[in-house]
């Protein structure tokens, strides 16, 4: 019998890539867009993708989405929360209503996400949820305060539901750590820079203008969606499920410092269960 797989922010990148791997493979996809026609139109030869409205702001939407697997499917066997977008601006110098966005859809929809799909994936018998997290969920960057607030908010969030997802529910929890992906995230993030004012001239423009080459040279040759994807493939296939898990080797590197101890966070989380829950 299929599995079913339900991406949220799959009409690009890594939710795109991850939609048409799986779709290729055997998998049921209901891959969330805000333009299930147009996607639809543009895939109707991949046979078992379904392009589907999931908009993560919207906890209506979400139910909807989830009605219609549970009709069509009766279960969720893995939700895969990857809609999110990062935002390039200091505290200081940004908007309240650009911050809200923010953690609207890299906060909050996953948490709407997860509430709107537990029920399925509980009904699978043996249910997983992946999380697009960053690198920047695990090492604070400069200028990247916001997003990399957001991304940590998400790291605590599954990383203390894991601790009792499990053993509750038999629902495994991962968090997928990227670095500089070659999609059009990055693109998207210069976009809004340049939108929001561009680089203002201000007391931060020497430093945002260091980070900016730096980046750039950091990232000249970024990891492919689809390098991502393959990784999300390797991970359905795993027995036992890392909490972290990141996607390249450029991107290990860029976190060593904070998890050399314990790379795939397993080992602190079967401690913490076993403190609080004694299993």
């Amino acid at each position: 019998m299929s599995q079913i797989i339900a991406i949220t922010g799959a009409s690009s990148g890594i939710g795109l890539a991850s939609a048409l791997k799986l779709a290729r493979e055997g998998w049921i996809v209901y891959a969330g867009t805000r333009h299930v026609e147009r996607d639809q139109t543009q895939y109707a030869d991949v046979e078992n993708l379904t392009f589907i409205e999931m908009e993560v702001t919207e906890p209506a939407s979400l139910q909807q989405a989830m009605d219609r697997i549970e009709q069509e499917q009766g279960k969720l066997d893995v939700l895969f929360c990857n809609a999110g977008f990062g935002y390039l601006r200091a505290l200081g110098q940004a908007d309240p209503a650009d911050i809200e966005r923010v953690f609207n859809t890299n906060v909050y929809g996953v948490m709407h996400s997860i509430r709107a799909a537990q029920p399925l994936l509980q009904k699978a018998g043996q249910g997983y949820i992946i999380a697009t997290s960053s690198v920047g969920g695990l090492v604070g960057q400069p200028f990247n305060e916001i997003y990399c607030a957001s991304k940590f908010a998400i790291e605590g969030l599954l990383e203390s539901m894991a601790t009792y997802y499990k053993p509750a529910f038999n629902i495994d929890i991962t968090l997928l750590e990227p670095g500089a992906i070659a999609t059009n995230f990055n693109s998207t993030v210069m976009g809004q820079l340049n939108d929001t004012g561009g680089i203002l001239d201000d007391e931060y423009k020497p430093m945002l203008n260091s980070y900016l080459e730096a980046f750039r040279s950091r990232t000249s040759e970024p990891q492919t969606a689809e390098s991502v994807a393959e990784v999300v493939g390797d991970l359905l296939q795993m027995e036992t499920k890392p909490l972290r898990i990141r996607t390249s080797e450029s991107a290990e590197q860029f976190v060593r410092f904070k998890v050399q101890q314990d790379p795939t966070g397993l080992d602190g989380l079967l401690n913490t269960r076993k403190l609080h829950l004694n299993r």
